[in-house]
């Protein structure tokens, strides 16, 4: 793909460090246990059809439905979760989105009609994978393709410059891994597996575009992060480390607990095997050389000064922490921008993306009131959508290579949206 592309969709602006994220006494809707905002204070605009509340001016359209005939003959599998919106370069965009199916779900499954799956399944008796939406700039939807077969729950993933990465959420017998996924697939292709980037519950993966290196999430309530970097940029799945992220200075230290708001922490990375067989047993060898524990790391995107990733129960409540990590080569920084001190304002944040103008659009995970959330660089949180039909988590948020459209599944539903509306009224928010 053209590198412009990737970085466009993926690092469109910078989320300042220095801005006072999350500041408690100046905007007083912080995540601060202060009084906030309950669903509906006229933030947003009820939805007639009882699917989806948005902010006003905003506007949604349904793009695909779980099980709708592909152009492949493959039908739209369902539990559509993580997606990243590609730019083609031809006046086409690829919309890659993951879906969550494991061995249990074949009802759900792209060939659940069919009366065999494709030859080219990573492993026949597993449903997950990864589908293609091709759409115009106006976001009309021109193909839909099955791309990946055979893998398990593939929750979240992320985008790189060398195409969708999809991650297995899954540690059973021979999955638990990364693979590479085309953009420019227009059928199932062979399973492309990332050796190096370790085996595990994987969760998300974020490319720093400079020097390749891929930093991953754990969704276990005592997993790490990890990174894996690459000998050569040139080969960045070939000869490399696997390292987990430790603090300085405190060995195993738990970041899901209170941590007071900006809480700074220097950071260094230790080395950990790539390879634990078919046992689950990564974070352990990590934690027992020091690494730092992380509560369900979910979501992980890439900003312009670092990456924003999800701590999805942690906190004192266990709904959830939002932290900036700056890294080096050999350490970096890690602040905490964001703690659910008050479910109204922040409860489970999963997957997460960078808006065009330097925010963040954030995901709920929970099975209370779902909501897909606005994080400001002015210290606000501003509910954007509620999922009004059920309690559905919404999954996959991204943008548009030009910043026109948004883009979100709702997992239980299976439905695959589009919103758009008045982008610029929420700047400077």
């Amino acid at each position: 793909m053209k590198r412009r592309g990737f970085v466009i969709a993926g690092s469109a602006a910078v989320f300042s460090a220095g801005l006072g994220l999350w500041a408690e006494a100046k905007h007083g809707r912080a995540a601060s246990g202060q009084p906030g905002l309950t669903p509906h204070e006229g933030e947003l605009v009820e939805d007639p059809k009882g699917l989806l509340d948005l902010r006003p001016g905003f506007t949604y359209r349904v793009l695909q439905r779980g099980g709708s005939p592909m152009s492949d003959g493959f039908r739209v599998p369902g539990r559509p979760d993580a997606m990243g919106c590609f730019d083609l370069g031809d006046g086409r965009w690829a919309l890659m989105r993951n879906h969550e199916l494991g061995k249990a779900a074949g009802a759900m499954s792209a060939w659940a009609k069919q009366p065999r799956p494709p030859r080219e399944a990573y492993d026949a008796h597993s449903h997950g994978g990864v589908s293609r939406v091709v759409l115009d700039v106006h976001g009309k939807v021109l193909s839909s393709n099955l791309v990946l077969a055979g893998t398990s729950r593939n929750c979240a993933g992320g985008m790189s410059p060398w195409g969708w990465l999809s991650c297995e959420e899954s540690v059973e017998p021979n999955h638990g891994h990364v693979f590479l996924c085309p953009i420019d697939a227009t059928k199932v292709r062979p399973a492309r597996r990332i050796e190096a980037y370790g085996r595990f519950l994987h969760e998300a993966v974020a490319i720093d575009p400079e020097d390749h290196t891929a930093y991953l999430t754990e969704d276990r309530a005592d997993g790490c992060l990890y990174r894996f970097v690459p000998r050569d940029k040139e080969l960045p799945f070939g000869v490399g480390k696997l390292q987990a992220l430790a603090i300085e200075g405190r060995p195993r230290f738990a970041l899901g607990g209170d941590l007071p708001q900006n809480t700074k922490l220097r950071v260094h990375w230790l080395d950990v095997p790539a390879k634990e067989g078919d046992s689950d047993n990564l974070r352990y060898a990590a934690q027992e050389r020091g690494a730092a524990i992380v509560v369900r790391g979910e979501g992980i995107w890439r900003l312009s000064d670092g990456f924003a990733f999800t701590s999805t129960t942690g906190g004192p409540l266990a709904s959830g922490q939002i932290f900036h990590l700056a890294p080096t080569r050999e350490g970096g920084v890690l602040r905490l921008i964001a703690q659910a001190n008050d479910q109204r304002m922040l409860d489970m944040p999963d997957n997460l993306t960078l808006t065009p103008w330097g925010d963040l659009m954030v995901c709920e995970d929970n099975n209370r009131a779902p909501f897909l959330r606005l994080v400001t660089q002015k210290g606000r949180v501003l509910p954007f959508a509620f999922n009004r039909a059920t309690k559905s988590e919404f999954a996959g948020v991204c943008f548009s290579p030009d910043g026109s459209l948004l883009f979100v599944n709702i997992q239980e539903q299976n439905l695959t949206l589009a919103v758009e509306g008045p982008w610029a009224t929420l700047r400077g928010a």
